[in-house]
């Protein structure tokens, strides 16, 4: 385990190296003068040559990368030109609202998805799990922030029960936990299905059925267990990807996390901001992998780390 952990740590360092090193170069290629999008358009032109001097934007783009990545050595993830502070200062009150908007979705996710999965597999040819399977289909149809529009007008607007951006409250978490959790629900569901009914063809789960088990004996300890490994899997991956996929949907609902802090970078053209945001969005989502990797093992012995 030590060895795999070490193994995969290493290859984590690498894929980060390569990821920032990406995004480096196209932040740059991004049209735009930072420029003139701090000092704005009153500023002359010995200001605007002097702020690219302080800056270092003069510079060959390679002298800046090298610069870049001294500075991430030590780590140094630099200043932030639009809040005139340093990007961790900038970046660490902004974690805990982005962290806690996709716990509240993946809960939310996991307690409907999960056993609505199971339901439809169990029984997949009634009534109610064909409604369920339709309801699905329009849940991924439907984009986040359209259905998120939606949700604001029929609660916030017609109804006047929920808040319409956040507020601090809990009852202002809602709107946008159901708009980001909704298609998340249809994929964590489908898979428990497919899964489920997968394993459900088994012989030790007939083999246990015809021992006369309750069926939600047979459920629990024979097929769901088994089944976890691509559930958890789907899990991970939607975890990781709602950290950074949530820009839309934190600034319809005016949402302080860290998507709406990377459309502010994004528009002023802040470098250091964009880069350290993208360091945090592609270490957790690294990190998320390594997680549900060492998590197989210990749902299913039958998995072991090679």
């Amino acid at each position: 385990m030590a060895n795999y952990v070490l193994r995969r740590m290493i290859y984590l360092i690498f894929q980060v190296f390569l990821v920032l090193s990406l995004m480096f170069i196209i932040f740059r290629l991004l049209p735009g003068d930072p420029a003139r999008l701090v000092l704005g358009p009153l500023a002359s032109e010995a200001e605007y040559a002097r702020y690219r001097m302080q800056m270092g934007l003069n510079d060959p783009i390679s002298v800046q990368y090298l610069r870049y990545l001294q500075e991430l050595m030590t780590g140094n993830l630099g200043s932030s030109t639009s809040y005139s502070q340093s990007v961790a200062a900038v970046i660490l009150p902004r974690i805990w609202p982005t962290v806690r908007l996709m716990l509240c979705s993946l809960g939310l996710a996991v307690f409907i998805g999960v056993p609505a999965g199971v339901f439809t597999g169990i029984y997949p040819d009634s009534k109610v799990a064909k409604g369920i399977m339709g309801l699905w289909v329009a849940l991924l149809a439907v984009p986040n922030f359209w259905l998120g529009l939606l949700l604001v007008q029929l609660f916030a607007v017609r109804l006047n029960l929920l808040p319409s951006i956040f507020a601090g409250t809990l009852l202002s978490m809602v709107l946008p936990t159901l708009a980001i959790a909704s298609r998340l629900i249809a994929l964590i569901a489908r898979m428990t299905r497919s899964a489920v009914m997968e394993v459900a063809n088994e012989d030790y789960v007939h083999f246990a059925q015809a021992k006369g088990l309750y069926q939600w004996a047979v459920v629990v300890r024979h097929i769901l267990r088994p089944a976890l490994p691509p559930i958890i899997t789907m899990i991970g991956m939607q975890a990781g990807y709602l950290l950074g996929g949530s820009v839309v949907i934190e600034n319809l609902f005016s949402y302080p996390g860290m998507g709406q802090l990377l459309l502010a970078a994004v528009s002023a053209r802040d470098y250091a901001l964009m880069q350290g945001i993208t360091l945090f969005f592609v270490m957790t989502f690294l990190l998320i992998n390594l997680l549900v990797d060492l998590l197989y093992s210990q749902v299913d012995p039958r998995i072991r780390l090679e």
